[in-house]
């Protein structure tokens, strides 16, 4: 996954590598991948932390009974989880996504191959995407949550669907950021 370059004045030090920056607009567009994940993360802290959202019947009773307790765990995890996988579409356009930061334990200043990049970004991307759109069009947002006596309807309705329509953007963020990254990375390569 890593890539080292021994010399005899250095261990475990990368080489400089030849390296084309991203483009401004990729970096823009990074950027707002890494955004996407924020206003459905608000979205569930508010619900973990007992803010009613507007769900009813026995989804609401199910879910309050499970706050506080481990839903709010739950809820604050995938929070983070997602704003932290969001953040890493960074990586693909700042340094540190070549060149490990040198505090990082056992891998800090080593060569990111590209492969170790763009097979878990390109995956992330095609999972992001399908996922976000079956969830969309599945009933919990979007056109057919009036159809699900349960989704939130009217306000909280419309509030869950436009904290959740930006993850929409972000597998195609994604790919986007990623097949220029692939790009770059075999154009320094020559």
């Amino acid at each position: 996954m890593l890539d080292t370059a021994v010399t005899p004045t250095t261990s475990a030090v990368a080489t400089p590598l030849p390296y084309r920056p991203a483009a401004p607009w990729a970096v823009r567009v990074a950027k707002v991948a890494a955004l996407t994940a924020v206003p459905s993360g608000l979205w569930r802290v508010a619900l973990g932390v007992g803010i009613p959202v507007g769900f009813s019947g026995a989804m609401e009773r199910q879910m309050t009974a499970h706050m506080p307790g481990w839903a709010t765990l739950y809820v604050l995890a995938l929070s983070a989880l997602a704003e932290t996988l969001a953040f890493l579409s960074l990586g693909l356009v700042r340094p540190w996504g070549r060149v490990t930061p040198s505090w990082l334990p056992l891998i800090g200043g080593r060569r990111v191959r590209p492969w170790a990049a763009v097979v878990p970004a390109g995956l992330g991307a095609v999972a992001v995407t399908a996922l976000t759109f079956a969830a969309g069009f599945g009933g919990w947002y979007g056109p057919n949550a009036m159809g699900n006596p349960e989704a939130p309807h009217g306000l909280a309705g419309l509030a869950m669907t436009l904290c959740y329509a930006p993850l929409l953007l972000w597998g195609p963020l994604l790919a986007i950021v990623t097949v220029d990254y692939h790009r770059r990375s075999r154009a320094g390569a020559r």
